[in-house]
């Protein structure tokens, strides 16, 4: 991008730009997970409402640095040229590539700050936890060997906003870890994964193209498809064992079938391109509203 076309780019991107380029429909990929560990820590009579309130600002300010720092990487790859999901700042040449990056910094150092504050109010080794998810959340697209562009993206969501996330809101307010806690990490992180999945699934084609060697692109079509199937079937899975092992409420989880069922309907019927976007958000809103309802049921079941 020539400094002119730097100067006409940053007075272009509007607030409503840099609101949508921060993906408010992943967000639910940070909230759902702290809410779910706050639930077994409930179960365990260890709940803390600032602890929870702290674990849950690293999340939200770490996905929206993901999301800028994305955008960022992808847009100066040349990546998100011909791509068919939301608007990308870079991509499009509504901000300059520096204010983005920026952004995504910025919003890493919120993330740093709510971190140092909830690990020295638990283990202050917690802290290189957070040096680690921050460098994951990076390198993610960034550097000039990304693993995202591996198809190693999916593991990496399931690692940090499943099961780093849970366990270690449940660690930071009981002290301790749980089979209970590692089994609702593992449903969260299997649904927030298949967030990922589903945009990968839809940007098979320009990724593949440019080169982005994602899980999907891997796996292609088809198995991609049945990956998310299985992905999503895993919280069902888990509400049926906790609802066994902790309380019968926790059977309440498996409502989350009502906004599943519609978000299944895109993959299994083939949808490609645009269609898929819609996957995105209802497979959010079934993350946070299964980690809702389990969360209910272990706290007052």
């Amino acid at each position: 991008m020539r400094p002119e076309c730097t100067i006409v780019a940053m007075s272009q991107a509007t607030v409503a730009d840099w609101w949508e380029a921060a993906r408010p429909h992943t967000w639910a990929n940070a909230f759902a997970p702290v809410i779910a560990g706050s639930g077994v820590a409930a179960f365990h009579s260890g709940f803390s409402w600032w602890r929870a309130l702290l674990a849950a600002g690293v999340a939200w300010a770490l996905i929206i640095g993901v999301n800028y720092a994305n955008d960022y990487s992808d847009g100066v790859k040349g990546t998100d040229a011909d791509r068919t999901g939301p608007l990308r700042l870079t991509g499009s040449g509504l901000a300059a590539p520096a204010a983005v990056k920026r952004a995504a910094f910025i919003a890493f150092g919120v993330a740093g700050v709510f971190g140092i504050a909830l690990s020295l109010a638990s283990y202050w080794w917690l802290i290189l936890v957070g040096i680690v998810c921050i460098l994951a959340a990076w390198f993610y697209t960034g550097g000039s060997n990304p693993y995202g562009y591996r198809g190693l993206g999916e593991v990496a969501v399931f690692t940090f906003f499943g099961l780093v996330a849970v366990c270690g809101t449940e660690l930071t307010q009981t002290g301790r870890f749980s089979w209970a806690g590692f089994a609702t990490a593992v449903a969260v992180g299997s649904v927030s994964a298949a967030v990922n999945l589903a945009n990968n699934l839809r940007d098979i084609p320009s990724d593949t193209e440019a080169g982005k060697i994602t899980l999907a692109v891997r796996l292609g079509d088809s198995g991609t498809r049945t990956l998310w199937l299985l992905l999503t079937s895993v919280p069902l899975v888990v509400s049926v064992l906790l609802a066994f092992f902790c309380t019968p409420w926790a059977l309440l989880g498996l409502l989350a079938v009502v906004l599943l069922l519609p978000a299944s309907r895109p993959i299994t019927s083939g949808a490609v391109g645009p269609a898929l976007i819609p996957v995105l958000g209802l497979t959010g809103r079934a993350m946070l509203a299964w980690a809702v309802l389990t969360a209910g049921a272990l706290a007052f079941g």
